[in-house]
């Protein structure tokens, strides 16, 4: 029991030690390569039939349904309601 009463003392001065906010992860650049495609940004979305594109690219059209992962690797081309291709970028 004394044993309990002399550790009071440290374990009361341990519960106010400040907490450390979580590290947060690092934020990684795209990697893609969507950047070398903006220029397509605006032009009809028959262009990319002619192309060879990245295994794993995404054409996305207004009402296509898509999963919400985010990869960092995976080029997307989003397709607007005029068909043209309206937005490029890595998610």
């Amino acid at each position: 029991m004394k044993k309990i009463l002399a550790l009071a003392p440290v374990l009361a001065l341990a519960a106010c030690v400040e907490a450390q906010p979580p590290e947060q992860p690092a934020v990684m650049p795209p990697t893609c390569g969507a950047e070398q495609y903006q220029g397509l940004v605006g032009q009809s979305q028959s262009v990319l039939r002619d192309m060879m594109l990245p295994a794993g690219t995404r054409v996305i059209g207004p009402r296509d349904p898509v999963t919400m992962d985010f990869r960092q690797d995976r080029l997307n081309f989003e397709i607007g309601a005029d068909g043209r291709i309206a937005r490029v970028g890595c998610f």
